[in-house]
């Protein structure tokens, strides 16, 4: 290879999407996760938790100093994280972030998967990926798209760009149309995780009934409501991840319009989380309900909203957390919540 073949290499973005596999739930999970980042700090001053398990790294700057391609350096790093940690891991390599995720997701885990930044190979990669392998793209979003005869990445891309925002909107189908075609200009923002706190329910198989999942729904909000309010926090958003019978996830969140620790607001937003996300016919097989952006709860302030059932139901919450203090977390749960989260 020539001297301004090399170079111009060693210029182009090099993204790494590291998905760490086997990361326990809980506090001993979080604080190995947070070791991870801090072992991929060693490599690039560029990464961008992605919590539970995951991250980016740009690594273009840092080849040069290691004296090696992206890949090497990939493998490197699952050495360490293995070797340290007894973790397996899959990454992603490719010039944006949402090419290196797709890459990472192109076969079974504990793998360094590699995507050229060729025109051809990466058309040829996203051809005949289906809607929803697209970062972003949900169960609902693939469906509509689907209706219109676009089920795979391929023939989104050949679509006009005005079709695809009349079916979706100006900024979402732009967004669609970039996407298909490989583009990506997200940067890589260094970023520590927020602290967060989250609950999970693993259904016994994998459940198509509306009201059973929102049943779980239901006992994941009071649960990160007792919790939050036992460690006087606040959050001020609710992240919802729901993985499904082929192990794909699709994750939503939304801000709340106070910071509160009160279950029902925190119930009213993730149903509406769940309703966005139209899963009529998904086999779903968890859901992962995770509270962003705390807060201490001397410092949140709260809208007078003079309505007598408010009141009563924040009374009622504090008896029942008294209860629960006392007797334990399964002395009163809400009737319509399942019992089995995990």
């Amino acid at each position: 290879m020539s001297d301004v073949a090399e170079e111009s290499r060693a210029t182009r973005p090099q993204i790494l999407y590291v998905h760490f596999h086997d990361l326990a739930d809980g506090p001993g999970g979080e604080r190995i996760y947070l070791h991870l980042l801090a072992l991929l700090a060693e490599f690039t001053p560029l990464v961008q938790a992605l919590p539970p398990d995951a991250a980016l790294a740009d690594v273009t700057g840092s080849l040069r100093y290691f004296g090696t391609d992206a890949p090497a350096l990939a493998e490197r790093i699952r050495a360490r994280s293995g070797g340290l940690y007894g973790l397996r891991s899959t990454i992603g390599v490719a010039a944006n972030p949402l090419l290196a995720r797709m890459v990472a997701a192109d076969g079974p885990p504990s793998a360094v998967r590699e995507l050229p930044d060729d025109l051809d190979q990466v058309t040829a990669f996203l051809a005949h990926k289906p809607a929803a392998a697209l970062h972003g793209v949900g169960p609902a979003t693939a469906r509509t798209l689907s209706s219109y005869g676009l089920d795979s990445v391929g023939r989104i891309a050949a679509a006009p760009l005005g079709t695809l925002q009349r079916i979706l909107g100006v900024g979402a189908g732009r967004r669609l149309y970039d996407a298909a075609r490989g583009l990506d200009p997200t940067p890589v923002v260094p970023a520590a995780p927020a602290r967060s706190i989250r609950a999970e329910h693993r259904f016994t198989q994998d459940e198509l009934d509306r009201d059973r999942q929102r049943a779980a729904l239901l006992a994941l909000t009071d649960r990160l409501g007792l919790q939050l309010r036992a460690e006087s926090q606040a959050t001020r958003a609710l992240a919802l991840t729901v993985r499904y019978a082929d192990r794909s996830t699709t994750t939503r969140t939304r801000t709340l319009r106070e910071a509160t620790a009160h279950t029902p607001p925190l119930t009213a937003l993730a149903y509406e989380l769940h309703d966005r996300l139209a899963l009529q016919r998904a086999r779903v097989r968890s859901f992962t309900l995770r509270a962003d952006e705390l807060m201490p709860a001397e410092r949140t302030s709260r809208q007078l909203q003079f309505d007598p059932a408010d009141e009563r139901a924040r009374r009622i919450e504090a008896v029942v957390d008294r209860a629960r203090d006392r007797f334990g977390p399964g002395a009163v749960r809400p009737a319509a919540a399942v019992s089995d989260v995990a």
